[in-house]
């Protein structure tokens, strides 16, 4: 099965799905090869991982399958030029950098042929991006999990705006999207793939605690919050620590302790201890959506069955008859 977009060119792969570098969920082969293997484009997350450990699973995803797949780096984290450093020696296929500028790789990079994709939130850096060299973007909407934009702007409008300003950078958009019908959405507003996070949380390759994945798999859509204004917002589904969050911030109560309480919580605690009370379960909207634990290459499947649903049940243009036509036709 194919999908051809202008995102499936660039990066070598048959459809245009992307699964998203979420850290501890995708920290680890499992779950980048999987989707790579189906099709799509697996990724691996560089954010939390040692050296070592993110060394060894390029090699397990590059033993596992031939097909293209990526690393995110978020360019915040501690080390990063280190971790830069070990990319560009593996000479990895695809690059995707966030939470920083494209200056600080994109040279390096473009040298060896790994294509680099930029993760924006905004018109205005997608067009710095751009500007900068960088070979297509990865535009996050207001719905997305972990770190959506402060605007939250949604993907519908973000999406459409980016590809109005930007036409025929190939473009990746992510945020809210859980289905094929979803993916149908993205390439109509001018996407070339879709990127979906919590959709892929919810398979059993997903380096998850269980109890963070039930957790996930009970929410509706509205049962996210967002908490961190002023120093990081992020979207999480509600607990003990979203909600004291969320009360101190009605309260007034003073940044640096809301900052304390903030950081003291972390994903870590949550995603890979499964302590789900006080951690961080970062989850987007879109964990309405899903309803069942699935196999990465059953979701990839699935997708491309629901994105050919979608288009087929779109109603077709017609055009009403005019005065002199009905007039011929008596």
């Amino acid at each position: 099965m194919k999908i051809e977009t202008s995102v499936t060119r660039l990066l070598g792969i048959d459809l245009p799905v992307i699964q998203a570098g979420m850290s501890w969920v995708s920290s680890g082969p499992a779950l980048p090869l999987a989707v790579s293997r189906a099709g799509g484009l697996g990724v691996i997350a560089a954010g939390p991982m040692y050296r070592d450990d993110l060394d060894q699973a390029i090699d397990a995803v590059r033993r596992g399958t031939d097909r293209p797949f990526a690393v995110n780096l978020p360019l915040y984290r501690k080390g990063a030029d280190e971790v830069l450093d070990l990319l560009e020696r593996r000479r990895i296929p695809i690059l995707i950098a966030s939470q920083g500028g494209p200056k600080r790789y994109i040279d390096r990079f473009r040298r060896i042929g790994t294509v680099c994709l930029h993760v924006v939130a905004s018109e205005g850096h997608a067009a710095k991006a751009v500007a900068a060299g960088v070979d297509g973007l990865v535009v996050v909407g207001g719905e997305a999990g972990g770190h959506p934009p402060p605007d939250l702007v949604s993907s519908l409008v973000i999406g459409r705006a980016v590809a109005r300003a930007l036409p025929g950078t190939p473009m990746i958009l992510s945020g809210g999207i859980a289905d094929g019908y979803g993916l149908a959405a993205a390439l109509a507003l001018g996407a070339g793939a879709a990127q979906l996070g919590t959709r892929f949380m919810l398979t059993p390759e997903a380096r998850l605690h269980p109890a963070y994945r039930e957790r996930v798999l009970a929410a509706g859509v509205a049962d996210t919050l967002l908490v961190g204004r002023g120093f990081g917002v992020v979207r999480v589904l509600r607990n003990a620590f979203s909600d004291a969050m969320a009360k101190a911030e009605i309260a007034g109560v003073p940044e640096e302790p809301r900052r304390a309480m903030f950081e003291r919580a972390s994903l870590k605690a949550a995603a890979f201890e499964g302590d789900i009370d006080a951690g961080k379960i970062e989850a987007g909207q879109s964990a309405g959506l899903v309803s069942e634990i699935l196999p990465a290459a059953e979701v990839v499947r699935r997708i491309v069955e629901e994105y050919a649903a979608a288009t087929v049940a779109m109603p077709r243009l017609t055009t009403a008859p005019s005065p002199m036509d009905l007039e011929n036709a008596g």
